[in-house]
């Protein structure tokens, strides 16, 4: 495996695409059901609650906390200078959860306790833009 491998990009897709548009653009876009009022992610057509295909974009407030958690030593390719890193489960505000990597801290245990506070910021990578989440700093 060599050092100098790139990460990863995704690649979006019709139904992914207004996701990573908001992800450029500085926002959090997921997905809420017009007929049960719940939000969801991943982005997929129906709702995941009731079923109904009647579901819009939203932006979301960018602020969650953090459910779950790994510290990674062993890098992934493309990862070989960034550990150790975290790979996290955040609950955003909104309710859902979606996987990430935390940044802007020192990666520790004691560094991430569960329940934190986080914000999402966005990394350039290739033609996209991925959301990760920092701690939140309380701003005085």
């Amino acid at each position: 495996m060599s050092a100098d491998r790139p990460k990863a990009i995704p690649r979006p897709t019709p139904e992914t695409r207004p996701f990573w548009d908001g992800a450029a653009a500085g926002e959090l876009r997921i997905q809420r059901c017009v007929a049960c009022a719940r939000h969801y992610f991943y982005p997929r057509p129906l709702c995941p609650h009731c079923g109904s295909g009647e579901v819009e974009w939203v932006t979301a407030s960018g602020r969650a906390s953090l459910y779950s958690y790994v510290i990674s030593h062993r890098p992934a390719p493309g990862f070989a200078g960034d550990g150790p890193y975290a790979i996290a489960v955040v609950e955003l505000e909104e309710g859902v959860r979606m996987m990430t990597n935390i940044v802007h801290t020192e990666i520790t245990p004691e560094n991430l306790e569960l329940d934190m506070p986080l914000r999402v910021v966005f990394e350039p990578r290739g033609d996209v833009h991925l959301p990760l989440f920092e701690p939140a700093r309380e701003v005085s």
